[in-house]
């Protein structure tokens, strides 16, 4: 518009906080998101088990169920550090495959389209750039594993009473933390992945085969050296012996195997790594993704010929 005619009044409504800024890219991500069939049926179907879940947390406080059966389904199956353990296995396995469909395309698309410097000549930075984009996978996988895990808890707590909730209050932490910590490691694997691979395909493959094939090769040296330590290259074994310690059900103790030295029968135990160990390795593989995160994004890429 012409300066002379002084019509410009400047912007008087509501600005966004600069906390909540981040939540713009995943409040539009959602929308496609949710458009694909595929993905919503897997979402809807990652929600079936906490719903099987609160079945068997609730028969054995309902009086029909008692009478009708002979032994209680508490009996067969207590509502225990364990139960909730065996929960938050079973919905990260859902996470994981969520976070594939998810996960790959989110940074890789705005490179490949060279979009970064739309979203970093606004005020937006580039942490606040890679936070909305982690948050996308971490709403989802937040709706599918800790949310349900405590509504879970909470819904014990109500029907085993106070002294219930005094016993196992460190679970529903092991659940929240525990929940927390794979959601990051998956959120950080996933954008890292998307950050340097722009093929969605491509990308997809190499977050498997992250999981896969580093777990492969721990089995040999399991195998090889006949020990336990090889289970440090596998993400999935990492990530469960860091779940059983938040829950306190971790032993180191494996078993015992017997073997032929020198032609004389001999007994060794296996032993799993240090507790310890498994953390560090996931900080290491954070820290590392996180590095990559921060090389690969930004507003301009020089190009040598």
């Amino acid at each position: 518009m012409a300066v002379y005619e002084h019509t410009y009044r400047p912007y008087t409504g509501e600005v966004t906080p600069l906390w909540s800024r981040f939540l713009v890219i995943p409040r539009h991500a959602f929308k496609s998101v949710f458009q694909s069939k595929l993905f919503l049926a897997f979402f809807v179907a990652s929600l079936i088990y906490p719903l099987i879940a609160a079945i068997v947390i609730y028969l054995p406080h309902n009086d029909s169920a008692k009478q009708i059966m002979s032994m209680t389904i508490g009996d067969l199956i207590p509502i225990d550090a364990q139960f909730f353990y065996n929960f938050l296995a079973t919905q990260g396995f859902f996470g994981f495959f969520l976070n594939l469909l998810v996960g790959p395309p989110l940074i890789s698309r705005d490179l490949s389209n060279n979009a970064l410097p739309l979203y970093l000549c606004r005020p937006f930075s580039r942490a606040e750039y890679v936070v909305g984009k982690m948050s996308v996978v971490a709403i989802l996988l937040s709706a599918i594993t800790w949310v349900p895990g405590l509504l879970l808890f909470l819904f014990q707590s109500y029907l085993g009473g106070f002294q219930w909730l005094k016993a196992n209050l460190y679970v529903a932490g092991a659940i929240f933390v525990g929940s927390l910590v794979w959601i990051l490691l998956l959120t950080l694997l996933s954008q890292a992945i998307s950050a340097w691979v722009k093929w969605r395909l491509a990308a997809s493959a190499a977050l498997l085969g992250i999981f896969f094939i580093p777990s492969a090769f721990g089995a040999i040296v399991n195998t090889i050296f006949i020990t336990r330590w090889g289970n440090l290259l596998s993400l999935s074994v990492v990530i469960r012996a860091v779940w059983a310690g938040l829950f306190g059900i971790y032993t180191r103790q494996f078993g015992r195997v017997q073997m032929v030295v020198n032609g004389r029968d001999v007994n060794m135990s296996l032993t799993e790594p240090p507790l310890w160990m498994a953390w560090a390795v996931l900080i290491v593989l954070s820290l590392l993704c996180l590095l990559l995160i921060t090389r690969k994004v930004r507003a301009y890429e020089v190009v040598r010929g």
